[in-house]
């Protein structure tokens, strides 16, 4: 069910890009809007995991650098069917893990020195297991794609909104009236709906990435623990080197210095209705 209503939330979004460029410059807007869809949707498919990496700070490990997370992901890696990821520790104090990657033969998986501490085994692996049901659902390139569609519809609106000032818009003439409206929303309410669609399509992911991490490892008490103590930690250890581009692909969204975005605009669900959720789950061995 949370698949298809991810699907359904991004083709809601291509279609607002689509029709946002027929609405600013006829069906040839609407063309080059589908090509400029497909084009940024290519590059986030090739790299967007790179841009992720090197942004955190994240460096390969090897397995006698990190064996306690090799052992683990090795071994859920196994369980799930799925070939190794690629390791990277990020050094930061708060802990906190993401996925990344186009598909799971090109994952790669990094956590912080602070989750490696300050997590038990039952936690870790429910961290990983959680990560690893975002590599196996294809759930990075999902967001990414959805984050860059709506990144694309912003950029549109913001072109409207300065067409609209010096008259370069709205120049459908031919058509029977209706232009004007159609700019003014897609200057204004196609930005708005595009970035809340967005956020409605990971907060969907998190959710399922929780409920098929528990089923991964075959109990939801590790992550319900890990999700309780990332929590608590994020609150009091801020992260350095996160991007509002970045921050969406972690565990738990991070908390950097100064920052109280929560609620309504927040990439992840809140902790308490993700712990709830899991609380719910019934997992038959």
């Amino acid at each position: 069910m949370r698949t298809l209503k991810t699907g359904l939330l991004l083709m809601v979004l291509t279609l607002i890009l689509v029709f946002g460029g027929e609405a600013l410059a006829g069906r040839q807007g609407m063309t080059l809007g589908l090509i400029f869809a497909v084009f940024i949707n290519g590059m986030a498919y090739f790299f967007s995991d790179k841009i992720a990496l090197a942004s955190s700070g994240a460096r390969a490990v090897s397995r006698e650098q990190a064996p306690r997370l090799y052992a683990v992901m090795e071994r859920l890696a196994a369980k799930g069917s799925l070939p190794m990821p690629k390791l990277y520790v990020i050094p930061q104090a708060a802990p906190n893990a993401f996925a990344t990657g186009r598909s799971p033969s090109h994952a790669s998986v990094a956590a912080t020195e602070g989750l490696l501490e300050l997590m038990n085994d039952d936690e870790l692996e429910g961290v990983i297991a959680h990560e690893l049901s975002h590599v196996r659902n294809y759930d990075i390139l999902t967001t990414s794609i959805a984050a860059t569609l709506a990144g694309v519809i912003s950029w549109i609106g913001y072109a409207a909104r300065w067409g609209m000032i010096f008259g370069g818009f709205g120049g459908n003439r031919d058509r029977r009236g209706g232009g004007g409206l159609e700019v003014l929303l897609m200057a204004i309410v196609a930005p708005i709906a595009a970035m809340l669609l967005q956020l409605g399509i990971s907060r969907q992911r998190e959710y399922a990435a929780d409920a098929a991490g528990a089923r991964l490892v075959g109990h939801p008490y590790g992550l319900i623990s890990a999700l309780e103590k990332l929590g608590a930690y994020n609150k009091r250890i801020p992260m350095t080197n996160v991007t509002a581009a970045t921050s969406s692909l972690y565990i738990v969204r991070p908390l950097a210095a100064g920052q109280v975005f929560m609620g309504l605009f927040s990439t992840h669900p809140p902790l308490p209705n993700r712990i709830e959720a899991l609380r719910q789950m019934t997992i038959t061995r």
